[in-house]
């Protein structure tokens, strides 16, 4: 099965080698985001809420560039540099996913590109 690169125009610039969304098959597969506000390309350090609700945002956005929503997100992996940031990261992200339940991972993590505390990631089941 080809994997391709989605066109994701609503995606932040990347910073590494790697597509911000692929699709494979009837799988889109997203990279992680970390919860950069697209005005200023910075994170707000007031908290991991804070920072969930635009990773989630991006995401919103770079479904809604390949055909897809949150209802379609089959799994969610959450990267943490603290777990003790579980309860206020999971309240943010249960805002944006409203009642859809996907499967999810949370994982503690040493450290996340550009000293973020969150990271997401989806996969969507969304037939080409």
């Amino acid at each position: 099965m080809p994997v391709e690169p989605v066109s994701t125009p609503n995606a932040p610039p990347v910073a590494g080698h790697y597509s911000p969304a692929v699709r494979a098959g009837d799988w889109l597969v997203l990279a992680g985001q970390v919860g950069l506000d697209p005005a200023t390309g910075k994170i707000d350090r007031s908290g991991a809420g804070a920072e969930t609700r635009p990773a989630m945002a991006t995401i919103a956005a770079v479904l809604g560039d390949c055909g897809a929503s949150f209802a379609d997100v089959a799994k969610a992996t959450i990267f943490l540099t603290n777990l003790t940031d579980f309860g206020d990261v999971n309240e943010a992200y249960g805002e944006a996913l409203g009642g859809h339940r996907p499967a999810r991972s949370t994982v503690q993590v040493a450290a996340l590109p550009a000293g973020a505390r969150v990271e997401i990631e989806v996969w969507a089941y969304r037939p080409a």
